[in-house]
C-alpha cells in the first residue's frame, strides 16, 4: 500500500438520484455528490466555466495604480523591465506581460532571475543593470511582495515598481506606485487563489477596454492556463474558468515553440488537459528554471520562429531528463540521512547537504513528504550558508511556521503549501528542533499518516463504459480543490500480473463480478505489492480510456490497492472503524445495528451460561456458538455493539483484553429500554446521514 489509511465519504444516494434527475450523467453525480456538491444549483454552480464567473479586474486593491502607472509609461515611451520568477509560474507570468506591452509598442526588457546565482526574488544587482539599460519601470509579476528594500532601492536609482503578485504578505507592504495581491488583508477581491500569472493576466485585462476582453482571454489563455496548473494553484471558481478557457487555446495554440513543445513530449495525438500540462509540459518548462536556464523557457513561450521553437523544444526536454538524473541522486541522499535520525526528528524533515542542486531540492522534498508522511525542509549548504525549499504535507501552514522560526531565518517567503528561506548553517540544529517542536504542537502528538481521499465506491459495474468514464471530462479541469475522482473497487481476483516499462510499472488483469478489466499501477513492482495471480485485492482506482492501434477501453489507473480482506477480516474492520469514530457510510451504519432478535439471542445465551465467574469468551468462539444458536452467520460487530450496549446500559459489566471477553451480569429490577442507549442513537443517526 501506497497510503496507510485510505479514507471514504458517506453514500449520498438520494443526492446522487437529484443530480441524475437534473441531466447530470451517473458518474459525475456520484463524484460531486460525495463531495458535497450536492444539488443541482450547486452543481451548476460549480461546473460553470464561462467568461462571466471572472470578475472585474479593478477589485484588486491598487489596480486603477498599476494601469495608471503602465498606461504613462506607453504615452511616455519609457522602457519597462517584467521582472519574473524562475518557476513555471513566474516564466509564463513574464511572457505574458512581456507580449502585451511589446504588441502595445512597448520596449520591453523581461528579466528572470538566474536561480543559482541570483536567487528567487528581486535582487539589487538586477534592479542597477537594468537601470543602467535606461528602465524607468520596472512591473513584478509572481514575486515582489516582500521587497521592501529593494523598492526604496529602486526608488533611488530613479525607478517605479509596480509589484503583482499572489503569495503571502508579510506585515510591512513595499512603498511601490502600486501592490497588487489579492492576498493583501485589504483588498477586496472575492477570489484570493489566483496565480501569479492570474494576476498579470488580470493586469492585462485591466489595462485594456472591456469590449477587447475576449481576445484578450483567447490570446493569453494558454499560458495562463499553464502558469496556473503548474504552480498547483486551487481549480475552483475564477482558476476553473482561467484554466478551462485556457486550455481550449493550449489545444490549438498560435506560439511556434509551445506547438513544437506539444510535439516534443509526445502529446500531439493524446488529450491536453490539465493532468498532460501538469505532468508532462509543465516539469518540462520547469526544468529550465530549476537547471539556472529558465531564459530557454521564456524564449521558447516567445519566439516566433518554428524552427526555433524545434531547436528550443528539444533543449528543455533533454533538461528535464538531467533534472530527473540528478534528481534520483539527491533522494537516495536524503532517504540515508532520513532513517539515520531518531524518531523525535522525524516529525518535520530537515536535511542539509553539500553540493546539492538548488533547482531539483524542491522536488525532492516533495518526494520525502511522500515517503514520511510529514513536511520535509531541504537546505543547500555552501560557504556557510543555506538556501531552503520545503513543502508541506497533512495541511501544515508552511509559511505560518516560518513566521514562527523567523528569528532564526535570514530570509523566507511562500505560501501555505510550498515556500523557501534563507539560514546560517550553525542555526540548522536550532531550526530542525523548533520546527519539529511545530509539527508536534499541530498535531497534538498524533502521527501523520498518509492518507488517500475516495470519492466512492463503485455501486454498480455498469457505469465502467466507454460512455461513462468519457462524462468525467465534465469535471474538468482537474487539480488542487477539485483532484482526479478516485474511485473504490472491492474484492478484485488478479488475473495476471506483469511488469512493463522496464519493471518501472506494473499491469494487471483484474476480475470483479465475472467482469474482466486492464489496470496499470504506475511507479509499483511485483516485489513492492505482492500480488500474484489468484489473490483477492481492493482497489482504488481512476478510470481512463486507453486507446491502441484505434481500440478504445476503459482501463483502470490504480492510485493504490491492498490485499482483500476476507469477511470476518472487513466485519472487523468496519466494527474497528466505528469504534474509533472515523467516518461510516449510512449502509455501513445500518449492517452495524443488531436487530431486536439478536439482542434476544444473545442475552439468553449469555444467562444461559452465566456462572459465579460470569461468562468468559473469545470473540471468535462466541460468534462461532451464536451462529450454531441461530442457524446462521452472526456478524461479529453486531455481535460486539450488543454487549456495548448492554453494558452501557447496565445490564452486564465488560471487560475486553485482546480477543478475551469477560462479561458479568448485573441483576437488574423492571425493565431497560435499550433504544435509550446512545450508541444506537449514534447509528440510527448515521444512518440518516
Amino acid at each position: 500500500m501506497k497510503y496507510r489509511q485510505w479514507r471514504r465519504g458517506p453514500e449520498r444516494a438520494a443526492e446522487r438520484a437529484a443530480l441524475e434527475a437534473a441531466g447530470i450523467p451517473p458518474l459525475p453525480a456520484l463524484v460531486l455528490s460525495a463531495r458535497g456538491i450536492d444539488t443541482p444549483e450547486k452543481a451548476r454552480a460549480f461546473l460553470s466555466c464561462g467568461r462571466e464567473r471572472l470578475a472585474d479586474p479593478f477589485l484588486l486593491r491598487d489596480m486603477d495604480r498599476a494601469v495608471e502607472r503602465i498606461q504613462l509609461a506607453l504615452t511616455r515611451g519609457e522602457t519597462v523591465s517584467v521582472y519574473g520568477d524562475y518557476d513555471v509560474d513566474g516564466i509564463t507570468s513574464t511572457c505574458l506581460l512581456t507580449s502585451y506591452l511589446r504588441e502595445r509598442g512597448c520596449r520591453v526588457i523581461p528579466h528572470i532571475p538566474d536561480r543559482m546565482e541570483e536567487g528567487y526574488g528581486v535582487g539589487r544587482g538586477a534592479l542597477a543593470a537594468l537601470a543602467e539599460q535606461g528602465v524607468t519601470l520596472v512591473v513584478t509579476v509572481d514575486c515582489g511582495i516582500t521587497a521592501v528594500e529593494e523598492t526604496a532601492y529602486a526608488a533611488r536609482l530613479g525607478m517605479d515598481l509596480v509589484i503583482t503578485d499572489h503569495h503571502e504578505c508579510k506585515e510591512v507592504l513595499p512603498a511601490a506606485v502600486a501592490v497588487v495581491d489579492p492576498r493583501r488583508e485589504d483588498c477586496p477581491y472575492p477570489f484570493k487563489a489566483l496565480a501569479g500569472v492570474g494576476v498579470a493576466l488580470k493586469l492585462v485585462l485591466a489595462l485594456e477596454d472591456p469590449a477587447r476582453r475576449d481576445a484578450l482571454l483567447r490570446r493569453y489563455g494558454d499560458l495562463a492556463a499553464i502558469g496556473t496548473v503548474a504552480d498547483v494553484m486551487e481549480l475552483t471558481g475564477e482558476n476553473r474558468t482561467i484554466v478551462s478557457l485556457g486550455l481550449e487555446q493550449v489545444r490549438h495554440t498560435a506560439r511556434p515553440g509551445l506547438q513544437a513543445l506539444i510535439r516534443e513530449a509526445g502529446l500531439s495525438e493524446k488529450p491536453l488537459n490539465s493532468i498532460s500540462v501538469g505532468y508532462t509540459l509543465a516539469p518540462r518548462l520547469n526544468a529550465a528554471g530549476r537547471m539556472g536556464r529558465a531564459a530557454l523557457a521564456a524564449e521558447l513561450l516567445l519566439t516566433r520562429d518554428p524552427a526555433r521553437g524545434e531547436e528550443l523544444a528539444r533543449a528543455l526536454c533533454e533538461l528535464n531528463r538531467e533534472r530527473q538524473n540528478i534528481e534520483a541522486e539527491i533522494f537516495g541522499q536524503c532517504v540515508a540521512l532520513a532513517d539515520a535520525l531518531p524518531p523525535e526528528e522525524r516529525r518535520a524533515l530537515v536535511l542539509a547537504g553539500e553540493g546539492w542542486h538548488q533547482g531539483v531540492v524542491g522536488i525532492v522534498a516533495s518526494r520525502l513528504t511522500e515517503q514520511y508522511a510529514c513536511p520535509a525542509f531541504m537546505i543547500c549548504l555552501q560557504d556557510g550558508k543555506g538556501k531552503g525549499s520545503c513543502r508541506s504535507f497533512g495541511g501544515f501552514n508552511l509559511f505560518a511556521a516560518l513566521e514562527r522560526c523567523a528569528d532564526l531565518l535570514e530570509g523566507y517567503g511562500g505560501h501555505e503549501m510550498a515556500a523557501g528561506f534563507t539560514i546560517a548553517q550553525e542555526k540548522i540544529p536550532a531550526f530542525r528542533a523548533r520546527m519539529n517542536r511545530l509539527v508536534l504542537e499541530e498535531t497534538g502528538g498524533a502521527e501523520m499518516v498518509s492518507t488517500l481521499d475516495i470519492d466512492a465506491a463503485i455501486p454498480e459495474l455498469s457505469l465502467l463504459t466507454l460512455e461513462e468514464v468519457e462524462a468525467l471530462d465534465l469535471l474538468e479541469p482537474f487539480g488542487t480543490g477539485n483532484p482526479k475522482p478516485v474511485f473504490f473497487l472491492g474484492g478484485c481476483t488478479v488475473s495476471s500480473a506483469v511488469e512493463v516499462g522496464g519493471g518501472r510499472h506494473l499491469k494487471l488483469r483484474l476480475t470483479v463480478g465475472g467482469r474482466p478489466f486492464d489496470a496499470i499501477f504506475f511507479s509499483a513492482t511485483v516485489a513492492g505489492t505482492g500480488v500474484a495471480a489468484g489473490d483477492r485485492v481492493d482497489i482504488a482506482f481512476s478510470p481512463q480510456i486507453n486507446e491502441y492501434r484505434g481500440w478504445r477501453s476503459v482501463q483502470l489507473q490504480i492510485v493504490d490497492l491492498r490485499h482483500a480482506l476476507t469477511r470476518a477480516q472487513s466485519e472487523r474492520a468496519l466494527y474497528e472503524r466505528f469504534v474509533r469514530g472515523e467516518p461510516i457510510t449510512p449502509g455501513e451504519a445500518a449492517y452495524l445495528l443488531p436487530s431486536r432478535e439478536e439482542f434476544v439471542g444473545l442475552w439468553r445465551y449469555l444467562k444461559e451460561r452465566n456462572g459465579p465467574a460470569g461468562v468468559e469468551e473469545t470473540s471468535r468462539r462466541l460468534t462461532r456458538n451464536l451462529s450454531r444458536s441461530f442457524g446462521r452467520h452472526a456478524p461479529l460487530p453486531r455481535t460486539m455493539i450488543c454487549l456495548e450496549v448492554f453494558d452501557e446500559r447496565g445490564l452486564i459489566h465488560l471487560e475486553r483484553s485482546g480477543e478475551h471477553l469477560s462479561i458479568h451480569i448485573h441483576p437488574v429490577g423492571g425493565k431497560v429500554n435499550l433504544e435509550e442507549s446512545g450508541i444506537l442513537r449514534r447509528l440510527h443517526q448515521l444512518m440518516e446521514d
